[in-house]
């Protein structure tokens, strides 16, 4: 029996690299803990979210993902240029006594609005994607959507995790790689599950990944996807930094098939939810032991 000894915990399913299956890990490992405690799952990959094709979730609420922008009062500005000074990402320029803003370079920081001794800037909202809730399979669903063409999907990945019921075990399916979207996902997470695959590239890339939870000082444990065929250095690596492999995942033609169907793992092969079930056990042991 599993049992949250607090609001959460949060376990982000993580992966230095796209395509080593962390996507079927989180909503497998969603659906086998289901039945036990309350779950919610959320896509914290915004810009290409997939957790919906295996768990074609009810979207009950769609609401869109916004952050504050300047709007500058041409007639109260006095063009001193204190605002393009203090903007660290060039979002604000003064050229010939006219305010140029680049609304695709703006963090919604909100420095250029304090720093106007004219109060000629107010802040506005611009829209920057989605955010959508529904129910899937009995589990409450999360996810963001980023819109075409913009670049920063951190500010709609803490605006999902500001939704989150405090009172269910969360699972954060990260995007991949290990810049600011993943940050920004694995901040306050309770463990990191990495998935990778035994290849050069998935050796390299857990190494970034592992990197990261360690600077953010989150426990670790790993599941090697498509297990039994590339190099065996994986292993050893994993017992050289001394982080545990929790689950392996052999290498299988037919996992495949479901997986390009659609199908949850543990949907297609149910002798897969005992160990999944036992993959959740062990990172809610862990976690508890680094809180």
């Amino acid at each position: 029996m599993i049992t949250a000894t607090r609001a959460e915990p949060r376990i982000a399913v993580a992966s230095g690299k796209g395509g080593t299956g962390k996507t079927t890990v989180a909503v497998s490992l969603a659906l086998a803990l289901c039945d036990h405690l309350p779950v919610q799952l959320v896509d914290c990959d915004v810009e290409e979210p997939n957790a919906h094709l295996f768990l074609s979730p009810r979207i009950t609420r769609r609401a869109p993902a916004e952050i504050p922008v300047p709007d500058v009062d041409l007639e109260s500005c006095t063009s001193c240029g204190a605002c393009a000074q203090a903007c660290r990402y060039g979002a604000l320029a003064v050229v010939q006594k006219k305010v140029l803003f680049h609304p695709e370079l703006c963090h919604g920081c909100g420095l250029c609005t304090l720093v106007c001794s004219e109060r000629a800037i107010r802040e506005r909202p611009r829209a920057i994607g989605w955010i959508e809730e529904g129910d899937a399979q009995g589990i409450p669903f999360l996810q963001g959507i980023l819109n075409v063409g913009e670049p920063m999907a951190a500010p709609i990945i803490r605006r999902l995790k500001q939704r989150l019921d405090p009172e269910r075990l969360t699972i954060l399916d990260a995007p991949p790689g290990t810049g600011c979207p993943v940050i920004e996902t694995l901040k306050d997470a309770d463990f990191a599950l990495l998935v990778t695959e035994p290849t050069p590239f998935g050796l390299h890339d857990l190494g970034l990944a592992l990197e990261v939870a360690r600077i953010l000082d989150i426990p670790a444990g790993v599941v090697i996807s498509k297990d039994g065929v590339g190099i065996d250095a994986l292993e050893r690596y994993c017992i050289e930094v001394g982080i545990p492999v929790l689950l392996r995942i052999p290498m299988d033609r037919r996992i495949a098939a479901a997986y390009a169907h659609g199908v949850p793992l543990v949907s297609a092969f149910p002798e897969w939810r005992e160990p999944f079930l036992d993959l959740g056990r062990e990172i809610a042991s862990r976690s508890e032991r680094s809180r």
